[in-house]
């Protein structure tokens, strides 16, 4: 996976396109806490529940399927102002589902259930090119950290920069 940082890069970067005047903040913190929580799944290990079982680390919580629900139920209790529920929900499931499609990018784990619960496969992009982060956070502060972040740099954050930049001269 990668970390915590590099998930809240797609959130981040695609605000430009869903900001208008009098949208609360709290949608764009929504976004990105939304686009972090699936790896909240990792519960699943102190609870002695197997890394390949759906509910494991990178199961139904990972998938476009939770995305769209998660989604639409966090944009019907928005009520967001100046930004049509569709529209709030369209973002929060692109945030949330970013998620497991970096998940899918890495070069580590199990794969992802992208389509759970409807497929029980798990899957990953031909391309791999995000070092997998370590899930302890010491281990994160190591020579490893330093190239996990080395290449969610150049693999995460400079293109989610370079589209933010183009979405927001777009808006403008």
């Amino acid at each position: 996976m990668p970390s915590a940082f590099a998930h809240a890069a797609p959130a981040l970067a695609l605000i430009p396109a869903f900001a208008r005047p009098g949208i609360p903040q709290r949608l764009w913190w929504l976004g990105v806490g939304g686009a972090l929580a699936p790896d909240l799944d990792v519960v699943a290990f102190a609870l002695g529940v197997p890394y390949a079982h759906p509910l494991g680390h990178r199961g139904l919580w990972h998938s476009i399927p939770f995305a769209a629900f998660a989604a639409g139920c966090l944009a019907l209790a928005l009520r967001p102002a100046g930004l049509s529920r569709p529209r709030a929900g369209l973002y929060l499931f692109v945030a949330i589902a970013s998620h497991g499609l970096l998940d899918a990018a890495t070069d580590g784990g199990l794969g992802v259930a992208l389509l759970a619960p409807f497929h029980d496969g798990r899957f990953f992009f031909p391309f791999r090119p995000i070092a997998v982060s370590p899930l302890h956070p010491a281990a994160f502060f190591s020579a490893r950290g330093l190239a996990v972040l080395e290449s969610e740099l150049l693999w995460v954050w400079l293109p989610c920069a370079a589209l933010g930049l183009a979405l927001w001269r777009r808006a403008r």
